[in-house]
């Protein structure tokens, strides 16, 4: 740096930090005066501001589902378009008796248990005994998955 220049120009370096600080110092009295003075609207904006930013915090909180998603992927067995033939190794594995598979057959085309019953001129009560047999021996909990297995293992259409 320039000393020279410095000792030169000092009364207008002087004039200009002056002026600085006494514009600081103005502004920073209007501050003061005006948080004085309008203190109350001041605090009101605070106290709205910061209870409207709690309310979309909530609203958010309150409205966004809750649900999570699951993919759940499954196979899917197609018909086929060949000409259907019963797998005779896998009912025997499973040790049906024609009437439970006739019963399978029936469940697969969806007729409920009455309607079975009513086909087959049985007692619904031989149906439902059929049926628990069946889901005992294909190991099996519903008439879905009877279904499913039974067509996976060729045993019904």
């Amino acid at each position: 740096m320039d000393f020279k220049l410095i000792s030169r120009h000092k009364h207008i370096i002087l004039y200009g930090i002056c002026l600085a600080v006494l514009l600081f110092l103005l502004k920073w009295l209007e501050l003061r005066f005006i948080i004085l003075s309008h203190a109350f609207e001041i605090y009101a904006g605070a106290i709205a501001f910061v209870f409207t930013g709690m309310g979309i915090w909530l609203a958010l909180k309150l409205t966004t589902p809750k649900v999570k998603t699951i993919v759940v992927e499954k196979e899917v067995y197609l018909a086929q378009t060949e000409v259907f033939q019963q797998n005779d190794s896998e009912i025997a594995r499973l040790g049906l008796s024609g009437r439970e598979l006739e019963v399978l057959q029936l469940i697969a085309e969806g007729l409920s248990n009455q309607q079975i019953a009513e086909r087959l001129f049985l007692s619904l009560n031989t149906i439902k005994t059929h049926s628990s047999r069946l889901f005992e021996k294909m190991e099996v909990k519903s008439r879905t998955q009877a279904i499913e297995q039974g067509k996976r293992l060729h045993i019904i259409a």
